[in-house]
């Protein structure tokens, strides 16, 4: 509640007043309170079965404060008590109104549509059960789409990975400044965000556009709904204030839907919202923004699933590589040419040229953030650069035309765990002459830990050339005061010219190079050390100390070699 306003009109005298004196120019009228925003926004929450997270994701919205008018928790027919629990959390905040549905849908468009139709405010937005709202985001988002007159605003949305906590904003180069965008195609950017949920809606907006989500179990519903969004051209307001927290579980006994990759069903769910958001940009005249959203199929989808093939066995490898081609072949000339240095297009071409699943653990690093091209390098007759001499027609020129910075370069990176001073082995590889041409000069080494961003064990040391394309240097790794953890690799080249390139390093494997070892410690007493591969190839380390810290690694393992 906010304190009553002073109001000199309502004093009671003195008790004793003072004599008379001569009267005096009119009081300055006091200061009025800022008014609250009026309440115009409905948070739609839905959830399925998440009893354990759907209450917080509720409390978030309810504390975005008066410019939220109502809650909609719409419940897809839940069989865990999340209803009641939702019923109860309604019975003490009249904002919050619960909507449950008769039959599960199965996915996540009915229940978000069910939403848009229960709302009656101005404008909506979304949030998921297992998400939340950060302070201020709905007042952010608010303000400038009325100060813009926008139909859809945009903010910065974080993914947080639980149990650490770590963050990463998601599509940040489109939040770094305050934007108006008075037609989506001046902005072609826009399609890579494909989320829902970082945005507010004009509701008559949507409504009258006849703008919804796939119903019933439709993967990747969000691709389609924003295609839909962008295809109506709104005018979008961007703001760089973060406006949700995507939590990301993946120890969970269920994944959610868009992180169960581990099935052929989910890429052809993707494949098949790509496809119908394209045609929805294309039909509605959207060319710009149709190919971009094929570019960006290239540069995100391509990439994140080479990079996991690996992991893979053989029947899901050749039936992504036979679905990836034929998606691929729908792509015309003026396709390929938007971006044609990015990685992810390489990495399409060598698919569309071979008919059978092939070098994939180059294909793998070439994937990665940032790319790495390994060896062997081929070369055609004439002397051009290409992915190799049985795939002449898939040409490296557009992707070494990359400045230094941006270029794919492949560090081999191997670590030696031992008693006294681990050592950190690393080759720098020549890219077709454009790496001697800079001369490199020296590599700066940190251990990045995954669980909360801090760094340890800094070292700068000199490349030595060894032979006439490649470079090496060796660094001293004091693995006790690293400490527990799993740690990152993270290498920074230095040229001849001042230019600088951040780079991961490849995980040298095989000769049991990434076996784990224990290693005595003054510190510690004992530490346990296993150098591995992440699942894009690069170097990383786990360190357990003392041992305590190795029992628990070893109860770990057994039991999952019991399981």
């Amino acid at each position: 509640m906010h304190p009553t306003p002073h109001d000199p009109h309502t004093e009671q005298p003195d008790a004793h007043p003072a004599p008379a004196q001569a009267p005096r120019p009119a009081a300055e009228p006091a200061a009025q309170p800022t008014p609250e925003p009026a309440p115009r926004v409905a948070v739609v929450v839905i959830g399925y079965n998440d009893r354990a997270h759907v209450a917080h994701a509720v409390r978030s919205a309810l504390a975005q404060g008066p410019a939220v008018a109502e809650v909609i928790a719409v419940d897809d027919c839940s069989t865990d008590g999340s209803d009641r629990l939702l019923a109860r959390l309604a019975a003490d905040e009249p904002r919050l109104r619960v909507v449950r549905r008769s039959v599960n849908s199965g996915g996540c468009g009915s229940p978000r549509n069910t939403g848009i139709d229960a709302a009656t405010t101005p404008y909506v937005m979304f949030l998921d059960s297992d998400d939340v709202l950060p302070a201020g985001a709905v007042d952010a988002l608010l303000a400038a789409a009325t100060e813009s007159n926008a139909e859809v605003t945009s903010g910065l949305c974080v993914r947080r990975e639980l149990p650490s906590g770590r963050e990463q904003p998601w599509q940040a180069p489109l939040y770094t400044a305050h934007a108006v965008v008075a037609r989506p195609a001046q902005r072609p950017r826009l399609v890579h965000d494909t989320l829902c949920v970082n945005k507010l809606y004009r509701t008559d907006f949507l409504r009258e556009h006849g703008i919804r989500f796939p119903e019933g179990r439709f993967l990747y519903e969000d691709f389609v709904f924003t295609a839909r969004v962008l295809a109506a051209a709104p005018r979008v307001a961007l703001v760089p204030d973060r406006v949700y927290v995507w939590q990301v579980r993946r120890s969970a006994e269920r994944l959610s839907l868009s992180l169960d990759r581990g099935h052929i069903a989910n890429w052809t769910a993707r494949l098949e919202a790509c496809t119908l958001a394209y045609d929805i940009l294309l039909g509605a005249g959207q060319k710009e923004l149709a190919r971009a959203a094929r570019a960006k199929f290239l540069d995100h989808e391509v990439r994140m699933y080479a990079r996991e093939l690996g992991l893979r066995d053989a029947h899901y490898r050749r039936a992504w590589w036979e679905r990836t081609r034929e998606y691929l072949e729908r792509y015309d000339a003026a396709d390929w040419e938007l971006n044609p240095s990015a990685p992810g297009r390489l990495i399409a071409q060598v698919v569309l040229a071979s008919p059978e699943p092939r070098d994939l653990p180059r294909l793998r690093e070439l994937a990665a953030r940032p790319a790495r091209l390994l060896p062997p390098y081929a070369r055609t007759a004439d002397g051009d650069p290409v992915w190799s001499a049985d795939l002449p027609q898939v040409s490296l020129a557009p992707l070494l035309a990359r400045s230094l910075p941006a270029l794919p370069l492949a560090v081999d990176a191997e670590l030696r765990p031992r008693a006294r001073a681990s050592l950190l082995r690393l080759r720098l590889h020549d890219l077709y002459g454009r790496v001697a041409e800079v001369g490199p000069r020296e590599v700066e080494v940190a251990w990045q830990a995954r669980e909360d961003d801090r760094t340890r064990g800094h070292a700068t040391v000199a490349l030595t050339p060894a032979g006439t394309d490649t470079w090496w240097a060796e660094v001293p790794v004091d693995l006790a005061r690293l400490g527990s953890g799993t740690w990152d690799l993270r290498l920074t080249l230095g040229f001849a010219d001042g230019t600088r390139r951040e780079t991961t390093g490849h995980a040298l494997a095989g000769a049991g190079r990434l076996r784990r070892r224990a290693v005595p410690s003054v510190m510690h007493g004992v530490l346990l050390a296993q150098p591995y591969a992440t699942h894009s190839g690069a170097l990383a380390l786990r360190v357990a100390t003392g041992l305590h810290g190795v029992l628990t690694v070893a109860r770990g393992r057994l039991r999952r070699l019991l399981h």
